[in-house]
């Protein structure tokens, strides 16, 4: 979970620096590439968790 918010965050500030920033777009798109490997993890470690309840 702290990954996750962690890579959040630098998402974030990376695109922050990356719109108000001249020249430096391109940390915007590293941002937003940041902010999609998170979400990915997220779904992997969401779908993994769903395969390990035991069945009552």
């Amino acid at each position: 979970m702290a990954l996750l918010l962690f890579l959040v965050l630098v998402a974030v500030v990376l695109g922050i620096i990356g719109v108000v920033a001249e020249g430096l777009g391109y940390l915007l798109i590293i941002g937003i590439v940041v902010l999609v490997a998170a979400l990915g993890l997220v779904a992997v470690r969401w779908s993994q968790r769903t395969g390990r309840r035991p069945i009552r």
